[in-house]
């Protein structure tokens, strides 16, 4: 039988969007991250964080300053129990070519040929349009829009193409809607 995930959007999904994140020191949960991914990890789900890092790309952070705050991300988050399967990550700049930029479902595509994943039994929470775009171009069963980060904003700016979505607060939210569908 394949295996379900959650596919997880970083900055302002699961922690406070800090506007190109780059020093471990600024990093902040949302609040009850933790063990709602840990619910989900009891349910069956396998975690993914699937970020956009335009920073790299533009020159505001490196490579190592990224691995360094999703060191402290996911040591934070382990303090609950939550383990990440993988962390794929798309360095480039909006303008550059990019194997896996959201909304590209790439990275969702490598997750399931890697990790034996059926994607419409899986989910894709984040808080832009892009996240949800990867999502429904990946085929999974659900793409969930938090308010938090962009969220709120996404919200009343592109409503008329959020028909697909489930719009919830925030992650635990978004949680509580997968575990009860």
């Amino acid at each position: 039988m394949k295996k379900r995930a959650v596919f997880l959007d970083r900055d302002g999904t699961i922690n406070v969007d800090r506007n190109y994140l780059s020093d471990p020191a600024q990093l902040e949960l949302i609040p009850g991250v933790g063990p709602a991914l840990r619910r989900l990890m009891e349910a069956g789900f396998l975690l993914f964080i699937v970020t956009n890092q335009s920073g790299i790309g533009r020159g505001y952070y490196t490579l190592a300053n990224m691995h360094a705050v999703n060191e402290r991300l996911c040591a934070e988050l382990a303090n609950d129990g939550v383990h990440f399967e993988k962390i794929y990550f798309a360095p480039e700049a909006p303008e550059e070519p990019s194997h896996g930029r959201k909304p590209s479902p790439q990275f969702l595509f490598d997750a399931r040929d890697e990790f034996g994943l059926d994607l419409a039994q899986s989910y894709m929470i984040g808080d832009k349009l892009i996240d949800l775009e990867c999502g429904w171009n990946a085929g999974v069963k659900k793409s969930i829009l938090v308010r938090t980060g962009y969220g709120a904003e996404v919200e009343k700016k592109t409503a008329g193409e959020l028909n697909r979505a489930v719009i919830v607060n925030d992650f635990p939210k978004a949680s509580d809607w997968i575990l009860a569908s």
